[in-house]
Protein backbone atom coordinates (compact mmCIF):
# COMPACT_ATOMS: atom_id res chain seq x y z
CA UNK A 1 0.00 0.00 0.00
CA UNK A 2 1.15 3.36 -0.80
CA UNK A 3 2.11 5.50 2.05
CA UNK A 4 2.08 9.36 1.80
CA UNK A 5 3.69 11.36 4.50
CA UNK A 6 1.56 14.60 4.25
CA UNK A 7 1.55 18.12 6.51
CA UNK A 8 -1.66 19.20 7.49
CA UNK A 9 -1.30 22.50 6.42
CA UNK A 10 0.76 22.08 3.63
CA UNK A 11 -0.26 23.15 -0.17
CA UNK A 12 1.68 20.61 -2.03
CA UNK A 13 0.44 17.79 0.11
CA UNK A 14 -2.41 18.88 -0.88
CA UNK A 15 -2.03 18.24 -4.03
CA UNK A 16 -0.55 15.03 -3.74
CA UNK A 17 -3.56 14.18 -1.60
CA UNK A 18 -6.15 15.05 -4.48
CA UNK A 19 -4.42 12.96 -6.92
CA UNK A 20 -4.46 10.02 -4.19
CA UNK A 21 -8.73 10.81 -3.58
CA UNK A 22 -9.11 11.35 -7.34
CA UNK A 23 -8.35 7.70 -8.25
CA UNK A 24 -9.54 5.96 -5.42
CA UNK A 25 -7.63 3.47 -4.62
CA UNK A 26 -5.76 2.12 -1.32
CA UNK A 27 -3.14 4.69 0.37
CA UNK A 28 -2.37 5.54 3.68
CA UNK A 29 -2.16 9.33 4.83
CA UNK A 30 0.20 10.03 7.59
CA UNK A 31 0.66 13.13 8.94
CA UNK A 32 3.23 15.23 9.45
CA UNK A 33 4.89 17.69 11.83
CA UNK A 34 7.17 19.95 10.18
CA UNK A 35 8.87 20.53 13.58
CA UNK A 36 8.98 17.11 14.95
CA UNK A 37 9.40 14.46 11.56
CA UNK A 38 8.75 10.76 12.62
CA UNK A 39 11.66 8.80 12.50
CA UNK A 40 11.21 6.60 9.49
CA UNK A 41 10.31 9.42 7.25
CA UNK A 42 14.00 10.77 8.74
CA UNK A 43 15.45 7.91 7.53
CA UNK A 44 13.34 7.86 4.47
CA UNK A 45 13.90 11.55 3.30
CA UNK A 46 15.95 12.85 5.92
CA UNK A 47 16.51 16.37 3.65
CA UNK A 48 13.00 16.59 2.09
CA UNK A 49 9.69 18.64 3.73
CA UNK A 50 6.73 16.82 2.92
CA UNK A 51 5.01 15.56 0.70
CA UNK A 52 7.17 12.19 0.57
CA UNK A 53 5.45 8.87 -1.36
CA UNK A 54 6.22 5.38 0.07
CA UNK A 55 5.88 2.37 -1.86
CA UNK A 56 7.95 -0.79 -1.40
CA UNK A 57 11.02 0.34 -2.39
CA UNK A 58 10.29 3.38 -4.13
CA UNK A 59 10.43 6.78 -2.38
CA UNK A 60 9.39 9.89 -3.97
CA UNK A 61 9.74 13.58 -3.05
CA UNK A 62 8.94 16.29 -5.24
CA UNK A 63 4.91 16.96 -5.67
CA UNK A 64 4.94 16.58 -9.21
CA UNK A 65 6.99 13.55 -9.74
CA UNK A 66 4.99 12.09 -6.87
CA UNK A 67 1.40 12.93 -8.94
CA UNK A 68 2.61 11.88 -12.52
CA UNK A 69 3.84 8.54 -11.44
CA UNK A 70 0.64 7.93 -9.25
CA UNK A 71 -1.28 9.16 -12.38
CA UNK A 72 0.78 6.63 -14.65
CA UNK A 73 0.67 3.88 -12.09
CA UNK A 74 -2.93 4.08 -11.99
CA UNK A 75 -4.66 5.53 -15.11
CA UNK A 76 -8.20 5.82 -14.54
CA UNK A 77 -9.19 8.66 -14.02
CA UNK A 78 -6.41 9.81 -16.15
CA UNK A 79 -5.22 13.38 -14.96
CA UNK A 80 -2.74 14.24 -17.56
CA UNK A 81 -3.66 13.98 -21.37
CA UNK A 82 -2.88 10.73 -23.27
CA UNK A 83 -1.58 12.81 -26.40
CA UNK A 84 2.17 13.37 -26.01
CA UNK A 85 1.61 16.95 -27.20
CA UNK A 86 -0.73 18.28 -25.21
CA UNK A 87 1.01 16.29 -22.49
CA UNK A 88 4.11 18.15 -22.82
CA UNK A 89 2.28 21.36 -22.98
CA UNK A 90 0.15 20.71 -19.72
CA UNK A 91 4.09 20.05 -18.39
CA UNK A 92 5.25 23.35 -19.70
CA UNK A 93 2.22 24.81 -18.18
CA UNK A 94 2.99 23.49 -14.31
CA UNK A 95 6.79 24.30 -14.90
CA UNK A 96 5.42 28.35 -15.54
CA UNK A 97 3.06 28.14 -12.59
CA UNK A 98 5.49 26.59 -10.39
CA UNK A 99 8.18 29.29 -11.28
CA UNK A 100 5.94 32.44 -11.66
CA UNK A 101 3.31 31.57 -9.11
CA UNK A 102 3.46 28.52 -6.39
CA UNK A 103 7.44 29.39 -5.53
CA UNK A 104 5.54 32.45 -4.01
CA UNK A 105 3.27 30.36 -1.90
CA UNK A 106 6.01 30.13 1.28
CA UNK A 107 6.80 33.56 1.45
CA UNK A 108 3.02 34.46 1.75
CA UNK A 109 4.00 32.64 5.14
CA UNK A 110 6.78 34.25 6.11
CA UNK A 111 6.82 35.81 9.42
CA UNK A 112 8.13 39.40 7.52
CA UNK A 113 5.56 41.45 6.91
CA UNK A 114 7.28 43.07 3.58
CA UNK A 115 8.21 39.77 2.37
CA UNK A 116 4.44 38.56 2.93
CA UNK A 117 3.06 41.78 0.98
CA UNK A 118 5.20 41.64 -1.93
CA UNK A 119 4.35 37.81 -2.48
CA UNK A 120 0.49 38.37 -2.17
CA UNK A 121 0.80 41.31 -4.87
CA UNK A 122 2.86 39.06 -6.94
CA UNK A 123 0.37 36.32 -6.14
CA UNK A 124 -2.54 38.44 -7.40
CA UNK A 125 -0.83 40.11 -10.49
CA UNK A 126 -0.44 36.18 -11.83
CA UNK A 127 -3.78 35.46 -11.43
CA UNK A 128 -5.61 38.60 -12.84
CA UNK A 129 -3.55 37.20 -15.91
CA UNK A 130 -4.96 33.67 -15.29
CA UNK A 131 -8.71 34.70 -15.19
CA UNK A 132 -8.96 35.50 -19.17
CA UNK A 133 -8.09 32.02 -20.14
CA UNK A 134 -10.84 30.55 -18.15
CA UNK A 135 -13.74 32.68 -19.69
CA UNK A 136 -14.00 30.56 -22.73
CA UNK A 137 -13.29 26.84 -20.95
CA UNK A 138 -14.08 24.58 -17.73
CA UNK A 139 -10.92 23.75 -16.55
CA UNK A 140 -7.08 25.21 -17.08
CA UNK A 141 -6.98 22.26 -19.68
CA UNK A 142 -10.74 22.97 -21.75
CA UNK A 143 -12.96 20.58 -20.81
CA UNK A 144 -11.70 17.88 -18.64
CA UNK A 145 -10.27 17.94 -14.71
CA UNK A 146 -6.35 17.57 -15.20
CA UNK A 147 -3.12 17.98 -13.00
CA UNK A 148 -3.21 21.52 -14.05
CA UNK A 149 -6.88 22.17 -11.82
CA UNK A 150 -4.87 19.61 -9.43
CA UNK A 151 -2.22 21.93 -8.48
CA UNK A 152 -4.48 25.26 -9.19
CA UNK A 153 -7.07 23.97 -6.14
CA UNK A 154 -4.44 24.70 -3.16
CA UNK A 155 -3.65 27.66 -4.19
CA UNK A 156 -7.18 28.95 -4.73
CA UNK A 157 -8.54 27.27 -1.63
CA UNK A 158 -5.93 29.06 0.93
CA UNK A 159 -6.61 33.06 -1.21
CA UNK A 160 -9.28 33.79 1.95
CA UNK A 161 -6.31 32.40 4.43
CA UNK A 162 -3.77 34.37 2.70
CA UNK A 163 -5.50 37.36 2.52
CA UNK A 164 -5.43 37.64 -1.04
CA UNK A 165 -8.71 39.58 -2.35
CA UNK A 166 -9.60 39.42 -6.35
CA UNK A 167 -11.65 41.81 -7.61
CA UNK A 168 -14.22 41.84 -10.24
CA UNK A 169 -11.58 41.66 -13.32
CA UNK A 170 -11.11 37.66 -12.22
CA UNK A 171 -14.66 36.76 -12.02
CA UNK A 172 -14.27 33.71 -14.51
CA UNK A 173 -11.06 32.41 -12.17
CA UNK A 174 -13.50 32.68 -9.04
CA UNK A 175 -16.30 30.69 -11.08
CA UNK A 176 -13.50 28.10 -12.47
CA UNK A 177 -12.37 27.94 -8.29
CA UNK A 178 -16.29 26.74 -6.91
CA UNK A 179 -16.42 24.72 -9.66
CA UNK A 180 -13.51 22.37 -8.07
CA UNK A 181 -14.13 23.31 -5.10
CA UNK A 182 -17.52 21.52 -5.20
CA UNK A 183 -15.82 18.37 -6.66
CA UNK A 184 -16.89 16.18 -2.99
CA UNK A 185 -13.34 14.17 -4.12
CA UNK A 186 -11.72 17.71 -3.13
CA UNK A 187 -13.27 17.86 0.03
CA UNK A 188 -12.68 14.04 0.98
CA UNK A 189 -8.96 15.40 0.62
CA UNK A 190 -8.42 18.10 2.69
CA UNK A 191 -7.19 17.80 6.04
CA UNK A 192 -9.52 19.50 9.20
CA UNK A 193 -6.79 21.82 9.17
CA UNK A 194 -7.55 22.74 5.60
CA UNK A 195 -11.34 22.74 5.73
CA UNK A 196 -10.92 25.42 8.69
CA UNK A 197 -8.83 27.50 6.22
CA UNK A 198 -12.64 28.51 4.26
CA UNK A 199 -15.73 26.84 6.42
CA UNK A 200 -17.82 27.53 3.80
CA UNK A 201 -17.64 24.47 2.17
Amino acid sequence: MMKLYSNSTDPFSHRCRIVLFEKGMDFEVINVDSNNKPEDLSILSPYSDSPVLEERDLVLTDPNIINEYIDERFPHPQLMPPDPVMRARARLFLKDMENELFIHMKNIESKESKVQENARKVVINHLIQLSPILEKQEFLLHDEYSMLDVAMAPLLWRLDHYEIKLGNQCKALLKYADKIFSRQLFEEAMSPAEKAMRPSI
